[in-house]
């Protein structure tokens, strides 16, 4: 059984190579494939990433920009480096959340907004709903006292049935009234229930990035420590190769339905392709480092097979860096220390968890 560790020498990139000739036009190249201006301050991001191939930071963007995909000025931004204004990344590819998805993380984002600007609409329909209800209510009733005392009086016969009149139309507009709020409670309810699918990743069923990331920032500082692991399913990309992306799914799935229920109940998301990220609360980072290799040793221990051909898969693994959030800092950046302990992790053989 692999064991845990601590540190790691990291492996060098393949992106940030030689092959582009001098490092001036190494740093050219780069600003151009990810769509930035020669602000100083892009050019200050590529030189740091370009002069140092072997650090950490050149290490996080060769695995985000893998198969040509561009950075976001979000990735950029959480690495340390400034998009400038006026100066913004162009058409920026989707993060790696989105990239093993259907629907791109923009649309995501935009149908989100506008679910909760819906939302907020209803609710103030609802509200005026209910009080145009209450006030009418309130008036039927007092009109309704008094024509009870104006029939009493045999000579104005003709405003007591003008009453009744307004007191029939006044239920009438109390029925409308109460099924215009059904139907926008009922509304509500569905728009409630998008909510939470545009947080659930569609094919493990887990939470997915934006779930995490929305729990990272909600999180009670005081019901701590808190610990962040990022896990990564080990040659994953061979698996697709040789026996096919459906079955390359339903390990995914599978692994991730394992990690789940063995870090149960702490949070675990598909936080993008094959890597999933485990938020855990109330346990410090020794324990949490045992309590997640006791999860990568039970998926090791795991046998699949392909159904369809019933041909063996072997074991399967996957390797984490975990790190505990401290009270100091951002847990973005808490996030990109654990990112870079799961790479050493691979760097040093796989199926292991790195903590630090």
């Amino acid at each position: 059984m692999a064991k845990t560790v601590s540190s790691a020498s990291p492996r060098r990139s393949d992106s940030v190579s030689d092959e582009h000739g001098t490092l001036f036009d190494r740093i050219g190249h780069f600003l151009t494939a990810q769509g930035l201006s020669p602000a100083p301050p892009h050019y200050e991001f590529a030189f740091a990433i370009l002069s140092a191939p072997d650090m950490p930071l050149a290490k996080a963007v060769a695995r985000l920009t893998e198969n040509g995909v561009r950075l976001t000025r979000r990735d950029i931004e959480r690495l340390g480096g400034r998009v400038v204004d006026g100066a913004p990344l162009i058409q920026p590819s989707p993060p790696r959340a989105a990239r093993a998805d259907p629907v791109r993380r923009e649309e995501v984002d935009t149908a989100i907004a506008l679910v909760v600007e819906t939302q907020q609409q209803v609710d103030g329909f609802a509200r005026i709903v209910r009080t145009m209800q209450d006030e009418t209510r309130g008036f039927g009733r007092d009109l309704a006292r008094s024509a009870d005392a104006i029939t009493q009086m045999a000579e104005i016969d003709e405003i007591a049935q003008i009453t009744s009149t307004m007191i029939s139309r006044i239920h009438d507009s109390e029925v409308r009234l109460a099924e215009a709020t059904a139907e926008a409670d009922g509304l509500r309810a569905k728009l409630a229930e998008a909510q939470e699918s545009a947080r659930r990743d569609v094919l493990t069923g887990l939470p997915n990035r934006r779930a995490f990331e929305e729990a990272l920032a909600a999180r009670d500082t005081r019901a701590g420590p808190h610990c962040v692991a990022v896990c990564d399913i080990d040659r994953f990309k061979h698996i697709n190769d040789i026996h096919g992306h459906g079955v390359g799914d339903r390990v995914l799935t599978a692994i991730g339905q394992t990690i789940a229920a063995e870090c149960a109940p702490h949070l675990v998301v598909r936080h993008g392709g094959e890597e999933f990220a485990v938020l855990l609360s109330g346990v410090d980072l020794a324990d949490a480092a045992i309590l997640l290799d006791s999860v990568r040793g039970a998926v090791a221990a795991k046998r699949f097979r392909n159904r369809d051909t019933d041909t063996p898969l072997g074991a399967i693994t996957f390797s984490a860096g975990i790190t505990a959030i401290h009270a100091d800092e951002a847990p973005e950046t808490a996030f990109v220390r654990a990112d870079r302990l799961l790479y050493a992790a691979k760097d040093q053989g796989r199926d292991q968890v790195c903590a630090g």
